[in-house]
């Protein structure tokens, strides 16, 4: 079967992935690496740590593609898990010590003082982010960074729609008061 790859579906493509087409995983990889490489990013926060996750999970989908079940989630819900269970595995493993030294990037631009403004608040989010419970965190990341729909992000978490509200609600009040007072962490 010979399909365009740059219109066949996310399924279409993992069931071609299953196959051993290299050329479909790489569309695929095209298609759902930065929002995956996000995800993760906002979870581990340190980049060594996220190149590796994230070449872990694209590994994953490379060979383990015969598993995914379409009729249990979609392609992207299906990577997001993966990506977040290798980043609970890493955060248990390694005690989340390493939320409290991430680096600041710059994104250029033209106005250094409005840019120096929002790459400070970027990074006051950052670290409240870091500091709430994993799967708070992984939920608000999920929802609202990913844009992902409530009952997308409760399949990769493994919880019920309502246990997923519940995170959601105790992980902003918990936001918004490190928010307002950083020194609560």
């Amino acid at each position: 079967m010979t399909t365009d790859l740059h219109e066949a579906t996310d399924r279409q493509l993992v069931e071609q992935i299953a196959h051993g087409r290299r050329d479909a995983y790489e569309q695929l990889l095209h298609r759902q690496f930065p929002a995956v490489s996000r995800y993760v990013q906002r979870m581990l926060v340190q980049a060594a740590e996220t190149e590796d996750i994230v070449q872990e999970v694209f590994l994953r989908l490379w060979t383990q593609a015969n598993r995914f079940d379409p009729n249990l989630a979609g392609v992207s819900t299906w990577l997001h898990r993966i990506a977040h269970n290798l980043c609970i595995d890493h955060l248990r493993q390694h005690n989340r010590l390493s939320g409290a030294t991430q680096t600041v990037e710059l994104d250029g631009g033209v106005e250094p003082d409005n840019e120096l403004e929002n790459t400070l608040r970027k990074q006051t989010v950052k670290q409240a982010l870091a500091a709430l419970p994993d799967r708070q965190r992984s939920a608000i990341i999920l929802c609202h960074f990913q844009e992902l729909s409530n009952v997308e992000a409760a399949l990769i978490l493994d919880v019920s729609i309502e246990a997923l509200e519940s995170l959601l609600a105790r992980g902003r009040r918990k936001l918004r008061v490190l928010l307002e007072d950083p020194t609560c962490s």
